[in-house]
């Protein structure tokens, strides 16, 4: 059992987002699943792009990508990163920070996720060679083609460079919007000895 899952502190603050992302969804958020992913090298260079959530549960929050793109390339290295929601429908305004180190998946699991996603993108991960430079369109298209080509009449398969990652959380921050800027925040935060805390924040 990991480490969080025991923890009550945990526990509540896990259940305070799944509370947030069901009334995102009821809010009628564009797509409640997009999150910020922030890395950095080891040089402490960030970079920030969105992404979409595929899962989270007491293991943590979980994205797909390629490993040899820039944030899999950066995440291998420092394995920490930073990810942001922020649903302007639910409530005033809610923003959730998530801080934590970072882990692939499993191997299975990746598979499983892989086999439900649409064949063109599938396909897709196959052809892109994520953060290169790309010469030309007809070049990425040509590329697609022959992935089809390739898996012609058959399932496509998990590319082996391809896979997921877990953002286990040591910092959950919940910002509630409030009038005149007097924000509400509460933070959850665990310690070296796995131990959970929480405290409020100035606005």
């Amino acid at each position: 059992m990991d480490d969080n899952a025991a923890d009550p502190l945990f526990t509540e603050a896990m259940a305070e987002f799944a509370r947030l992302f069901e009334a995102a969804g009821a809010a009628g958020e564009p797509d409640r699943t997009a999150m910020t992913v922030a890395t950095a090298t080891l040089d402490a260079r960030p970079s920030a792009r969105t992404v979409l959530l595929k899962g989270f549960d007491a293991r943590g929050f979980v994205f797909y990508t390629h490993l040899d793109g820039r944030k899999g390339r950066e995440l291998q290295a420092n394995p920490y990163a930073a990810l942001l929601f922020h649903w302007p429908r639910v409530q005033q305004g809610v923003q959730v920070r998530i801080e934590g180190r970072v882990h692939t998946v499993p191997d299975d699991e990746a598979d499983a996720y892989f086999a439900t996603r649409a064949r063109g993108s599938q396909l897709g991960a196959w052809a892109s060679l994520q953060s290169e430079t790309l010469d030309a369109r007809d070049t990425f298209e040509a590329r697609l083609a022959e992935a089809g080509k390739r898996f012609e009449g058959r399932d496509v398969p998990r590319p082996p460079r391809w896979t997921g990652f877990r953002v286990r959380p040591r910092w959950i921050e919940f910002w509630y919007a409030a009038e005149f800027r007097w924000h509400e925040r509460r933070v959850y935060e665990r310690d070296v000895a796995c131990r959970w805390s929480t405290r409020m924040l100035y606005p």
